[in-house]
């Protein structure tokens, strides 16, 4: 490939560990140093054998073993580019091998692929002296074949491209020999050929070169300026040749590491010693410091095991008389364990589904440490008891897999610590808290607030009442604890239940849908489910409990003396009965019950009232005294029986009483009895017969008229709904007839009213008249006139055909009352006074009159601290009293602030149906208690 000098030098290892399904190969690149950054190095797709988007379906990750990201891979292609230029020296320093280690890591399954890039040196780095001159001082008397040493120049390039050969000027006295330590590391000499003479040249000027092998060659110079001195014959010496000494590192500053010591047999000046190093690189200079005088060898600067974990270096003892000796020094860094274990997350899946399988993987991570050996081996380990277990694989990589179900109802989010602990003394730990959310699966059925409801109704309730409210809670989260409620299908007393009740499917709230008797049914069942929005939906039933209460809705109804018979009932009593004698025993019933039907017995009218007393309690008639001959021959007895309702309900019978001589007496035929009878009172019963067809005939013809309309109600408008009387003949002028000639009055006057009744007051007639209907009389001739009377006096109405305007003299309220059924009563004036009745219905529509009213003027709820987010707190509701859209209440926040922040941002609540639910976990040390306000809008 192109400017990579890339040479496959490498094998693929492939193996398989049984546990953890991890499969590593290792590959082989080298690259030249001083690559630009994008320059291509290999495409890995090739040498790994992996299909074209393999290594993106894969989630492939390059991770580096170094402090720095030298390449990068493209997962597409599968090219490995250069990230950073590389500089070996800098990376390696003097190491023969330089070598960069990365891991390519993939999933489905878990892989690991390590890649070794040998990093190439180039020659891009010429030879260097520490100075550019050095001068010797050499005594004239140095014998030949005297040997100096010099000081050997630095390359930092390697190979062929480091130092190959060296150089010496043209001379006639000194030549260059190469020496080769037990270490390897040349040794430059400068040999004396020939003997010296100051006398005749007490100066020489020589050059050394340095040369390397690389292409192209790169040389270094440095000028040797040897001063010729008088004889001093003896040289300093060292008490060793080479010194070899440990260093921990991370020592202080000024930390003795060594003392050398050299001696010289001259006295004097010649004898004073002083120490130098000599040849040594300038970070020698910079890490350790030599006392010229004492020989002692100290730390100066930082020593790092991690970067360099041996030194070397020359030292020089030079004597007063310019004669110096040498020796070699070896400083073998110790390592120290000062280098905690790193933690670095490779990969990590969240949110993680509450219903993963056990074994998944959640994390991967890797653990490294520069130290060596103990110091450098790690083990990792989780924080606190949790559903997970670490699995190591290969290189000190680790994964987080799961080990017990996972249940989000319990813990929504997880906080993971992992602790990693290397092996020296002391030991060095390191943490990292990785966190990851569970995603809610829809596993949990709504519940109900109670195991069953029981829920009350007053009989002849008004339909779409509101009976109650059922409430269920998903511990679920978002769509999957979204309840819906429905009525399970069957039959409540023999009829549908949907067709007694309905139950909002939102909020839960039950209505009535029919109004009920007491007396038909008096209690029924009914089954809510409620069904969650997950998917599958999960659901759960509840019975609810309907009982009706009764009202005093139903008169008594007399069972003896039976009162649908045309003919009087009749008892035969003997004239000769003493006080106290049985006469009859009345029975009602009543269809109400408990309170609403216990009966009493009231004797409301009677022919003789000293002569019958009626048991309250039990409806016996009994004498009060005994039969006289003055005592009527027929009783009659106007009995009246009460329940005890509120307000209470009444009936009345008529019971005819027939004293007798015996019972064998002609008196037996009801019909001369009632002859006989009949002309002693004759006048009475005219009367009473009169009084009693009249009411009877009003009363049917009210019963017609009401069938009448509730019968049309549906197919006509309100206009047309109402009744209309006979339309009135056309106004005749009076024609003067006498009334006092004893034929009938010529002139007919009627009345028009209201019918009494608890609704009667919330209407009134008003004039001046608009007419809405009108009222004649159909026996009434051309001549007679019509007349209608509200405020105005009979005669003052005369001769005018009027109307009557019905107007509300009272505000109404469509929520106490929906319906008036009103009836009206036309009466004549003439002396029969006939009457005629028509009722109509007034239907109250509903406006938006009333705001919403919660149940509670405070509401306090209660709510552990460090909550799962999400969590029911409680359920606000307010009514309204209005009907149909108008009763839709929804429900808001208004402004407020907790802790400075928003209350939206500590509790939500629900637009429709007013729970209150927890937004973020609380705690109590933080937050003890907050206020929020709710408004409820119809």
């Amino acid at each position: 490939m192109d400017h990579s000098f890339r040479i496959r030098k490498g094998l693929y290892f492939l193996f398989l560990l049984s546990l953890s399904g991890v499969v590593c190969v290792s590959i082989h690149y080298s690259l030249p140093e001083e690559k630009k950054s994008g320059s291509l190095v290999a495409n890995v797709l090739k040498d790994l054998k992996l299909g074209q988007g393999e290594l993106s379906a894969r989630r492939a990750q390059l991770v580096s073993k170094s402090n720095k990201q030298y390449f990068q891979l493209d997962t597409h292609s599968g090219n490995l580019f250069v990230k950073e230029k590389i500089d070996r020296e800098a990376l390696c320093g003097e190491m023969d091998s330089c070598l960069l280690l990365s891991e390519i890591v993939l999933q489905n399954p878990f892989t690991i692929y390590s890649i070794e890039m040998q990093i190439e040196d180039i020659n891009d780095n010429s030879p260097a002296f520490s100075q550019t001159e050095l001068d010797l001082s050499i005594p004239e008397n140095v014998p030949t074949n005297s040997r100096f040493p010099l000081e050997s120049a630095q390359d930092t390039d390697l190979g062929e491209n480091s130092i190959q050969n060296y150089t010496l000027s043209s001379n006639e006295k000194f030549h260059l020999e190469i020496q080769s330590s037990r270490s390897g590391r040349e040794h430059l000499e400068l040999v004396l050929e020939k003997p010296l003479d100051r006398e005749k040249e007490a100066q020489l000027g020589l050059t050394l070169t340095a040369v390397d092998g690389g292409v192209p060659q790169r040389t270094g110079t440095v000028q040797i300026n040897i001063n010729v001195l008088d004889i001093n014959d003896n040289f300093p010496e060292f008490t060793q040749s080479e010194y070899i000494v440990g260093l921990k590192e991370n020592s202080p500053q000024g930390t003795l590491v060594l003392k050398v010591e050299a001696r010289d047999l001259d006295l004097g000046s010649n004898a004073q010693i002083t120490y130098s190093f000599h040849q040594v690189p300038e970070k020698i200079r910079h890490l350790f410091h030599l006392h010229q005088t004492t020989g002692e060898i100290s730390v100066l600067g930082p020593v790092d095991y991690e970067k360099v974990s041996r030194y070397y270096m020359n030292i020089k003892a030079t004597d007063g008389g310019g004669r110096s000796g040498h020796c070699k020094v070896q400083v073998e860094i110790e390592d120290e364990n000062d280098n905690a274990p790193e933690i670095s997350v490779i990969t990590i899946t969240s949110p993680l589904a509450e219903d993963s399988p056990l074994d998944t993987m959640v994390v991967v991570f890797g653990v490294t440490d520069q130290d060596s050996g103990d110091n450098g081996r790690t083990s990792c380990s989780l924080g606190i008891q949790s559903p997970f277990l670490l699995k190591k694989t290969l290189n000190n990589y680790y994964q987080l897999v799961i080990q017990s179900p996972l249940d989000r109802e319990k813990v929504s989010e997880y906080n993971i610590t992992i602790t990693a602990t290397d092996q020296g003394s002391p030991r060095l730990t390191s943490r990292r808290t990785v966190t990851f959310l569970i995603s809610d699966i829809n596993d949990n059925s709504p519940v109900f607030e109670k195991s069953k409801y029981e829920m009350q109704v007053w009989e002849n309730n008004i339909p779409g009442l509101l009976m109650g409210l059922v409430h269920a809670v998903d511990m679920d989260v978002e769509q999957n604890a979204k309840l819906t409620y429905s009525l399970v299908p069957g039959n409540a007393s023999g009829a549908p239940a949907a067709s007694y009740v309905s139950i909002n499917s939102e909020t839960g709230n039950l209505y009535v849908l029919r109004s009920l008797d007491y007396e038909q049914i008096k209690e029924f069942q009914v089954r809510v489910r409620a069904s969650d929005g997950g998917s599958p939906p999960l659901s759960s039933e509840v019975v609810v409990q309907v009982v009706i209460l009764d009202e005093n809705d139903n008169a008594p109804f007399f069972l003896y003396p039976l009162q649908n018979s045309t003919s009087p009932f009749n008892e035969l009593v003997p004239k000769s009965v003493e006080a106290g004698y049985l006469v009859a025993k009345v029975v009602a019933v009543d269809g109400d019950s408990g309170q609403n039907s216990w009966l009493s017995y009231e004797l409301i009218k009677a022919t003789d009232p000293s002569l019958f007393i009626i048991g309250a309690q039990n409806g016996e008639v009994k004498t009060r005294r005994p039969l006289t001959e003055r005592d009527t021959n027929k009783q009659r007895l106007i009995i009246l029986v009460r329940d005890n309702g509120h307000p209470p309900q009444t009936s009345t019978a008529t019971l005819n009483i027939l004293p007798v001589d015996g019972f064998s007496d002609p008196y037996l035929n009801i019909a001369s009895v009632s002859h006989e009878t009949s002309e002693e009172d004759g006048s009475l019963t005219m009367y009473l017969v009169i009084c009693l067809a009249a009411v009877s005939f009003v009363f049917l013809i009210c019963i017609i008229v009401f069938v009448v309309i509730k019968v049309h109600k549906k197919e006509s408008s309100f206009i047309t709904a109402l009744p209309q009387f006979p339309p009135a003949l056309p106004e005749i002028p009076e024609i003067g007839i006498d009334s006092q000639s004893g034929s009938l009055s010529r002139t007919y006057q009627y009345d028009v009213c209201l019918t009494g009744g608890s609704l009667s007051s919330d209407f009134r007639f008003l004039r001046p008249l608009i007419p809405v209907f009108s009222m004649g009389d159909q026996n009434i001739s051309e001549n007679h006139r019509i007349s209608s009377i509200s405020q105005a006096t009979p005669d003052q109405v005369e001769g005018r055909k009027q109307g009557e305007q019905l107007v509300n003299q009272q505000l109404l309220d469509q929520e106490r009352a929906l319906e008036y059924n009103i009836t009206f009563a036309a009466t004549g004036w003439a002396s029969s006074r006939l009457t005629s009745a028509r009722m109509i219905s007034v239907e109250i529509s509903d406006v938006n009159d009333n705001s919403p009213e919660f149940e509670k003027s405070v509401y306090e709820m209660q709510l552990q601290e460090n909550n799962t987010p999400g969590v029911f707190i409680g359920l606000v509701q307010a009514r309204d009293l209005d009907t149909e859209q108008k009763t839709e209440t929804t429900y808001s926040h208004l402004s407020g602030k907790v802790s400075s922040q928003p209350v939206s941002s500590y509790v939500s609540i629900s637009f429709e149906s007013g729970n209150l639910h927890a937004n973020r976990p609380l705690d109590s040390e933080q937050v003890k208690e907050f206020q929020e306000k709710v408004r409820a809008v119809g």
